[in-house]
């Protein structure tokens, strides 16, 4: 009678609850399942549910929330964990896996790939340790090669986000300057078309690091090694003072091209060491990380630093996204992702500390449209994707042979990322709900 017993308080009544659309639904009845399953058998019995009603059904993964919070234990150690009655029908809610379900051919480098950029759901920008920069329209096709650079490029960022026909490029090198481009992506060409920059732009005295473009507007940011945040123009038009005018003579007696010369608008002084990494989120907000420990935020109208937050670690990246887009996520020379929320007073802990990595992490992107997920990249070799919901990684991408040192989200869907294997990667069909 004892064991009858025992098997009984093994088995817990649940509902299965959805927001996503048929043919994700399935009946909204109260089942009896083991209490000790994990996430991967809970997915097993909804996708049976689902097949059962339509054996054309294809399998899917899927994970699951109690209370808004995502399960990664047993039904039964998550319960005990969190306090909550196994005696009452319990609703479990769930949503596609945000994992990939497809990994694109690489796409070979002739060096490290060290920036990628997924802005434009048009192309995908990268740029390598053989100073230059290039454009993909899918994996292994490269419409475009920036060149120009005189040393490996560092960071790449797409100036204007909108659907012009010609689009303008801005690329970071450890030659000391930024360089803008301009081509139009959507032109036909059987070969690589090779572009050269309409301007340079120097004013930095040591290895540029990093670049952001103004959300709205024409003005670009970039960090170096030499402490500084200078900010740009990018217009062609030069002004007063600005810029001058260099000539570049073409080959085989073609006419000569023009390129303009850009000195900074102004710098942004306050960090003692490198500054490693700067975005441009809002019209009069940059963020930036630094080796000096900190994470800056830098009213541009002013030219002062309204926010400091210390983690006592050299920091290698920031964002800014999630909720209000007003948190703050950034990664550097520990294996540590963590995540601040400036809008809570009198803290500078951070709010969010995720763990897995195994080495420095070198990028962190949140995604656009959802307030709980982000990724980050390391040395370690892997991406991985996380939601805020719960502190282990809702998967980890680990398609790379070497140290992983920039990533990116593309489409809302796919995470693009280059390494020191020297291949872009395009991992797709990441669902984010």
């Amino acid at each position: 009678m004892d064991v009858d017993r025992e098997d009984v308080s093994r088995r817990l009544h649940v509902k299965f609850v959805t927001k996503l659309d048929s043919p994700f639904k399935v009946p909204v009845n109260s089942v009896a399942i083991p209490s000790n399953v994990t996430r991967l058998g809970l997915s097993s019995i909804v996708n049976s549910i689902i097949e059962s009603d339509n054996p054309e059904w294809k399998t899917e993964p899927f994970d699951f929330l109690i209370d808004g919070e995502l399960i990664r234990m047993s039904l039964e150690e998550f319960l005990l964990a969190k306090g909550i009655s196994a005696e009452r029908t319990l609703e479990i809610e769930y949503i596609r896996a945000v994992t990939p379900r497809k990994e694109e051919e690489p796409s070979l480098h002739d060096d490290w790939v060290s920036a990628v950029n997924g802005s434009s759901p048009r192309f995908i920008l990268t740029g390598c340790y053989d100073s230059l920069g290039r454009v993909w329209r899918l994996a292994g096709s490269c419409s475009h090669i920036l060149e120009g650079h005189s040393g490996a490029i560092s960071s790449v960022a797409l100036v204007n986000s909108n659907d012009a026909e010609t689009v303008t490029v801005a690329t970071a090198s450890k030659d000391r300057t930024l360089r803008l481009f301009k081509f139009d992506p959507a032109e036909s060409v059987d070969s690589t078309t090779k572009v050269r920059a309409y301007k340079i732009l120097r004013g930095h005295k040591a290895s540029v690091q990093s670049v952001s473009a103004q959300k709205s507007g024409n003005m670009i940011c970039s960090s170096s090694w030499d402490c500084t945040i200078n900010l740009w123009n990018t217009n062609e038009s030069t002004s007063e003072g600005e810029s001058v005018s260099v000539k570049k003579r073409k080959g085989n007696n073609q006419a000569e091209e023009s390129q303009s010369e850009g000195e900074a608008v102004t710098s942004l002084v306050g960090h003692t060491q490198c500054v490693s990494s700067v975005v441009w989120p809002e019209h009069d907000v940059i963020y930036s990380s630094s080796w000096d420990h900190s994470v800056r935020r830098w009213d541009v109208e002013t030219g002062k630093d309204s926010l400091n937050l210390f983690c006592g670690k050299a920091l290698n990246t920031v964002d800014a996204g999630g909720e209000g887009s007003a948190l703050i996520a950034a990664g550097g020379s520990d294996p540590i992702l963590r995540v601040w929320d400036p809008r809570k007073p009198g803290t500078s802990a951070p709010v969010f500390q995720f763990s897995s990595h195994s080495s420095w992490i070198s990028a962190c992107k949140w995604h656009k449209s959802s307030w709980f997920h982000l990724l980050s990249a390391s040395y370690d070799g892997k991406i991985m994707l996380w939601d805020l919901r719960t502190a282990w990684p809702l998967s980890v991408i680990d398609t790379h042979n070497d140290k992983v040192l920039s990533a990116d989200w593309w489409k809302g869907e796919s995470v693009v990322s280059g390494g020191a294997d020297s291949n872009l990667r395009i991992s797709s069909g990441i669902a984010i709900s």
